[in-house]
Order: structure tokens, then sequence, then C-alpha cells
């Protein structure tokens, strides 16, 4: 295990996961060839790259994301370590759910399951009037949504970024336009207020932990109400709302959730879900799911299988 890596919501249970990450941090700041897949590989520095648009458009909307990103790939990003988890985390959350959309495909509707967990898992219609449940449901929907560019890839959302890396960035980003455009004070002064800026706009944003937590609490008031929410999920292969019900369970991030699930052993799966409740049998769509992903970093190894780079990158 590497301190470096390491987050105050986050283990690293595999050995494997923690050479991955190695690997993608040292592709981050030099790129080069490394253990990671093409796939992984394209899909983490997608991330990395919307991740650094974004914060720059925050910062000062007049830089040049494209010559940024270009002299970054280049030189390395500044502090990749600190990139490394969340965007490997997104990566290999996309990458799983995208897999789960081609084998699965939408998972056909019980009869008894038509209204959900009180409405938990139907979208409502335009000019319907939403119970909390519905209206929560929505929201942790929408937030999820914006984690994705215009053609369907993968990203973070800048309400989702850890304030810490968020800061370290926009400060990367801040240093690296003095440096382009020519050191002044003015100019470093209007940098530095930008910074403060962003990161209060940043902290009165809602991102997906807090819809998670809305959503886990409304079920939560109701004994029955989760396990039977997380149970449909499970069995229809929504794996952001399992994952997000998980992580608000644990009050953790949904990225740190997420990479917990993806490296987990199949025998470790039922004490992570355990504050919701559910039955063990119905964790077989989530076992079987997990282990059908190819190279998955877990502690016994990594499958076989390969699938497509993401689209447009």
């Amino acid at each position: 295990m590497v301190d470096s890596f390491s987050s105050p919501g986050i283990d690293l249970p595999s050995p494997t996961l923690s050479a991955r990450l190695h690997e993608l941090a040292q592709y981050l700041a030099a790129p080069a060839m490394g253990r990671l897949t093409e796939e992984q590989r394209a899909l983490s520095l997608g991330v990395a790259r919307r991740m650094v648009a974004d914060a720059a458009a925050r910062l000062d909307t007049g830089i040049d994301q494209g010559a940024l990103w270009q002299d970054w790939l280049c030189s390395g990003l500044p502090g990749a370590d600190r990139f490394a988890v969340a965007c490997f985390a997104r990566a290999e959350e996309h990458r799983w759910r995208e897999q789960a959309a081609r084998r699965a495909g939408s998972p056909p509707m019980a009869d008894d399951e038509s209204e959900g967990a009180d409405g938990a898992t139907e979208l409502p219609v335009a000019g319907a009037l939403l119970s909390d449940v519905e209206g929560a449901f929505l929201a942790l929907q929408i937030a999820d949504r914006r984690r994705f560019d215009a053609l369907g890839n993968p990203g973070i959302a800048v309400a989702d970024l850890d304030a810490g890396l968020f800061r370290a960035l926009l400060l990367d980003i801040a240093a690296w336009r003095l440096v382009q455009t020519g050191k002044t004070d003015s100019l470093a002064e209007r940098l530095g207020e930008a910074v403060r800026a962003a990161l209060a706009r940043q902290a009165d944003e809602a991102g997906i932990d807090q819809a998670a937590r809305t959503y886990h609490d409304i079920l939560a008031a109701d004994a029955a109400r989760l396990p039977e929410a997380v149970t449909i999920a499970l069995a229809r292969h929504d794996w952001s709302t399992v994952i997000a019900l998980a992580a608000a369970a644990h009050r953790r991030p949904y990225g740190d959730m997420a990479l917990a699930l993806l490296a987990a052993e199949a025998a470790a799966l039922p004490s992570l879900l355990a504050p919701l409740r559910v039955d063990r049998a119905a964790l077989a769509p989530l076992e079987a799911s997990l282990s059908m992903l190819a190279d998955r970093a877990v502690a016994g190894g990594v499958a076989e299988d390969h699938y497509p780079p993401e689209r447009g990158a």
C-alpha cells in the first residue's frame, strides 16, 4: 500500500490496484508504456483532460485549454499522483457500467416491481408532482449525468472533486498561466482572486455525494425501503445507484466507494454492502458483473477480456 495514494475515505485492498495506480501516476507524470491496458490509459487520460479543462474554465475563460493540456501531456501533469486515484476510479467505473450495458442491456422489469421502491427506480413524467423519494432519485440521476460530456465520455464534475485536489489543480493551472503570459504582479493578483472565487463557488455546489446522502437518508427513514431500493437496483444492474447508496451508507465519497467495489474480491462484497441490509442472494448480479469486468485490479489477478476505448477520445 502506498501512502501517496491514500485518502480519508479509501483503502487499497488489492496489491494489483496499488500497482495500477502507480502505473497511472507514472504515465500521467511522464507518458510511457506500462501495464495499464490501452483502454484504461485512454479512459483515465480522458477523465484527466476533461478535469483539467473544467478547472481551467473556472479559473480563466481566456486560458487556451488545448495548449495547457498539450504542454502538460508532453512534460507530465504536475502532481500526477494526486490525480491518479480520482481519474482511475472514474475510468474503471465507466468501463464497468459500459460493459454491464452491453452484456445485460436493460434488465426486464418484474410485474411486482412496476412502481419500484415507492417510485425510486422510475423517472417521473414531466409535470408530475414528485414525492420526496422521487425527487431525491431524480437529483441523483442529474448529478450522475453531470459526470459525462456531451459524447457520453466519463468525467468528474467540479462539484465532485475533492476540495484539496481542486485547489491544487487550480494553483498548478495558475502557475502555468503565469509562465505562459509572463509573470506580472497584476496577473498574479488576478489569478489569486480567481482561485479563491473558484473554491468558494465549488463549496456552494451540490455534487453526487450530497445527492447520494439525501437519497439514502430518505430511504433509510423506513426500515424496508432502503434494502428494497438497493435490491431493485442490483437486479437492474443500476450500478450508479448501488455505488451511491453504499457510499452514503459508509459516509464515503462516491469515487472511493466505486473503487472499493471494483477492487473487492467476491467474498468481501457482503461486508461492503452490509449497511444496506440486502439479502446475500441479491448480490449475485453484482458479483457476476464484477467477475466479468476485463482487467479488473483485484488481489487475485485480472480478467483477460478486452473492450474498445472511449468514444471521441
